[in-house]
């Protein structure tokens, strides 16, 4: 099993853990017994989330506030995480814009693909020698079906979660035989707090809330995929048919119908 069991010593890395299903996630392992890093940019949060961790699961639960875009600290925490017995990573951490590409932020366009993209690359890049080594260990990437799929007027968003389910699905084979697993988390509409994240509070309201899962629904899925080896989790009747659709529908009819719903998103 690439998931080991749960050590003293060992931990399981959560990013992204101050909300939506990084919280779930963390509460996830915890529950199956596993010590965590929680990392993230709110601090309070996280400490919140790790006093009741161990509180309610007596495991150790450690906190890194870091914003994972800025490449200086995301340096040191890699660098932490290369000589550190790592069970799990969870490259959790990520959100999207919406709006024409030429009119956006070109600095929060930059940080969402140093969060999206480079940092899952670079974090899963320093955990990978060492669990290779161990002949065990696991990495989760929460991808999106938006990355099976053209993102007009959400085109960073898209680019970033192609990238991740690319990587994902990539090591999942690459990595066969070396007791180390690769599974990506491709969600579709997720109720957390994704949309207030990417400044867009109508945004909800795209989809009904029977088309969506919860967070923990999501987190619970990926834990069951990761300790199975699974290399793709989709979580979600709704996500599997963005899935099927995204991959297989042709470009020219799903690039305009994309434009039409996503110029609704203001």
């Amino acid at each position: 099993m690439s998931l080991p069991t749960p050590a003293p010593q060992s931990r399981v890395v959560v990013t992204g853990a101050s909300s939506g299903i990084g919280v779930a996630l963390a509460e996830g392992f915890a529950r199956r017994g596993h010590s965590l890093i929680l990392v993230a940019r709110r601090e309070d949060r996280l400490r919140e989330l790790a006093a009741r961790l161990h509180t309610r699961y007596n495991v150790a639960a450690e906190v890194r506030a870091i914003d994972l875009s800025d490449r200086l600290r995301r340096a040191e925490l890699a660098e932490e995480l290369a000589v550190s017995d790592i069970a799990a990573l969870c490259n959790n951490a990520g959100f999207a814009s919406y709006g024409p590409l030429a009119e956006a932020d070109p600095a929060r366009e930059a940080q969402q693909v140093e969060l999206n993209a480079v940092a899952v690359h670079d974090l899963t890049r320093a955990v990978l020698p060492g669990m290779i080594q161990r002949g065990t260990g696991a990495i989760l990437i929460t991808g999106s079906t938006a990355g099976n799929q053209p993102g007009p007027n959400n085109a960073t968003y898209a680019a970033t979660k192609a990238f991740a389910n690319t990587l994902a699905e990539s090591l999942h084979s690459e990595l066969a035989g070396t007791g180390v697993s690769a599974t990506l988390l491709a969600p579709g509409p997720v109720r957390t707090e994704y949309a207030e994240a990417a400044q867009v509070p109508n945004l909800d309201r795209l989809v009904p809330d029977a088309l969506s899962v919860s967070a923990e629904q999501a987190a619970e899925a990926a834990i069951t995929g990761m300790i199975a080896g699974r290399r793709r989790v989709v979580p979600g009747a709704f996500a599997k048919v963005q899935t099927f659709g995204g991959q297989h529908s042709p470009r020219w009819l799903l690039g305009p119908l994309l434009r039409t719903v996503y110029r609704r998103v203001n």
